[in-house]
């Protein structure tokens, strides 16, 4: 127990001292996620806006397809990665696997599904609000999609924050396509890992400190995020 003990302090001390490996390992975690996230957004609300507020064969498919894609397993993703960037794979050329842009992709992959599904779910529901006034004023297609995404904003960063918050905590995935290397494609989760098995606890609780503070930090601003809507609709 006092090992436990022991291990635990010199960790809050690496965290609060800001050790140079501890650093290194939480930004290219950030780095990588933040990255995941935005492209997933470039590709996620588009997507999302057009199954919201158009009609179409298969649109339903879609809705249905997007929703159980939130659930694809990690590890399943990461292989699928891996086996299309292999040597033997069809993007084997390009030399992507067991690097951070390797990581980056399993990631987006994972993170789309969880975007598209939570902004096409808002975005329907302020089309239902807003359609007959929309409607009414003859506003077009595209001018209605920008509305609706500029007066959904709050609700939509609550989406983004969910897709980061995958992404962040994903390991499965990126340990099979980045390979844990140091320096190179360590990120939080898979360094965890990697020092729990090596018996280091000190740096494995360090950084599953830092994690649990981004967890917190960012269930956090979800929750401010959707304070300051409903303050804003209230006014």
């Amino acid at each position: 127990m006092n090992d436990i003990w022991e291990a635990l302090l010199k960790a809050v001390s690496l965290v609060l001292t800001l050790d140079t490996d501890l650093l290194e390992i939480v930004g290219l975690s950030l780095q990588l996620s933040l990255t995941a996230v935005g492209i997933s957004l470039l590709i996620g609300l588009p997507l999302a806006a057009l199954l919201a507020l158009t009609k179409f064969p298969g649109r339903k498919i879609l809705i249905v397809a997007t929703n159980v894609f939130m659930g694809l397993p990690p590890v399943v993703v990461g292989l699928i990665v891996y086996v299309i960037l292999s040597r033997s794979g069809p993007l084997g050329v390009l030399g992507l696997l067991f690097t951070p842009t390797a990581m980056v992709i399993a990631q987006v992959i994972l993170v789309i599904p969880i975007v598209t599904a939570i902004s096409r779910q808002v975005l329907e529901d302020y089309h239902q609000e807003y359609d007959e006034l929309l409607t009414s004023l003859g506003v077009s297609k595209m001018r209605r999609i920008s509305a609706l995404l500029w007066d959904a904003r709050f609700a939509l960063t609550t989406a983004g924050l969910a897709g980061f918050g995958r992404a962040a905590s994903e390991v499965g995935a990126v340990m099979i396509v980045g390979g844990n290397i140091d320096h190179l494609t360590r990120v939080m989760t898979t360094a965890i890992a990697l020092e729990s098995r090596k018996g280091d606890l000190v740096m494995a609780l360090a950084l599953g400190i830092v994690l649990i503070t981004l967890a917190l930090g960012i269930n956090l601003a979800a929750y401010l995020i959707t304070e300051t809507a409903k303050r804003r609709y209230a006014a």
